[in-house]
């Protein structure tokens, strides 16, 4: 009988794949058993279910740093996504580490990032706990929150690569995982510098000379430097790490661009009025949680008001928020209905 094409993958992967690689033939599995595909192996199977999912799509329309921005260009929470998955595979190939692994992993990191950036996490651990955190909830959305309830069954392996990118819960338990962690860093931080230099609030030259002169004079530099420090520093080991020389800059860039531009007046202007307006609608579906769509409201025996409503809201685009919030709160025009916006 002749061998399919998962299994011919599975021997390119034991032939060609570094011995640190996560083989797909000896995953741990999923929590519930399915049948093999022919032609995928179970992190191919892993990405393809990430990109198909609602909460992937609704990315699409939520902020990265700069809040609703109306110009074309400046980055959202998908094309971020996107940075870190390109920069992931390479790493990953470069490595000759399991590439749809990474790829899986990364696409589904920042599923349950919240509407507006950092701005809605930080009102969620302010209203509903402390302990909320972004990367716990894209591991939340993956395992009971998508495909109805369901969640979308994935491989143990990307599951915890999804938990672990932030590095706040430890480490990933594979090399692909942990690459997960360096590619988000390598791609925010650029793409940060990137969007701040065309709203106007910074410039290449505000950048430290020091920091240009180690890590890049321009945005493809600075990515370039710091992916193949990465190669460099984790060539025939099973640990992903920076150069320190490099990775000490980066860390040092990242500083400066909090002052710079994650505290700058003029990008994070609008965010208290994101956090009142979120504030708000987590206060009202607290209050009024049978308002909820049905989606919603069937989790409420099980996981409580409060629970629910975070999760509604963590999972809310930027633009869903706003017009939820002028149906409920604002005057409403004569001919305009009553209903609450399905959650789709």
């Amino acid at each position: 009988m002749p061998k399919t094409v998962r299994e011919l993958l599975h021997e390119n992967e034991k032939r060609n794949l570094s011995p640190f690689a996560t083989k797909s033939a000896e995953s741990k599995g999923r929590e519930r058993k399915i049948t093999p595909c022919d032609i995928r192996t179970d992190f191919q199977r892993d990405r393809d279910r990430i990109i198909h999912s609602k909460a992937f799509r609704r990315l699409m329309h939520k902020t990265q740093v700069f809040l609703s921005p109306e110009a074309d260009h400046y980055r959202t929470r998908l094309t971020h996504t996107l940075e870190v998955t390109q920069i992931a595979r390479t790493v990953a190939r470069a490595l000759r580490l399991n590439e749809d692994l990474t790829e899986a992993a990364a696409l589904g990191h920042d599923l349950g990032h919240t509407p507006f950036g950092h701005a809605g996490e930080r009102l969620l651990q302010r209203v509903y706990s402390s302990s909320f955190k972004h990367n716990e909830q894209s591991l939340r959305v993956v395992e009971k929150l998508e495909n109805n309830g369901y969640g979308l069954n994935l491989t143990a392996e990307v599951r915890d690569g999804i938990l672990h990118h932030t590095g706040g819960s430890g480490p990933a338990s594979t090399p692909e995982g942990s690459i997960i962690l360096f590619a988000d860093r390598i791609a925010y931080i650029n793409h940060d510098i990137d969007d701040a230099c065309r709203a106007g609030i910074l410039s290449e030259s505000d950048i430290p000379l020091a920091l240009r002169n180690e890590l890049g004079h321009s945005h493809g530099e600075r990515i370039d430097t710091m992916t193949k420090s990465v190669v460099s520093a984790s060539a025939d080991s099973d640990v992903i790490k920076m150069e320190p020389a490099i990775e000490q800059a980066t860390l040092e860039l990242r500083s400066f661009l909090f002052e710079a531009v994650y505290k700058n007046p003029v990008a994070k202007g609008e965010e208290g009025k994101a956090e009142e307006l979120l504030g708000r609608l987590y206060e009202y579906f607290l209050k009024n949680p049978d308002k909820m769509p049905s989606e919603q409201r069937r989790w409420l025996d099980s996981e409580g008001e409060a629970r629910v409503v975070c999760d509604y809201i963590a999972g809310m685009t930027d633009r869903y928020a706003v017009t939820l919030y002028r149906q409920i709160f604002l005057p409403k025009m004569w001919n305009e209905g009553n209903r609450i916006l399905p959650f789709v």
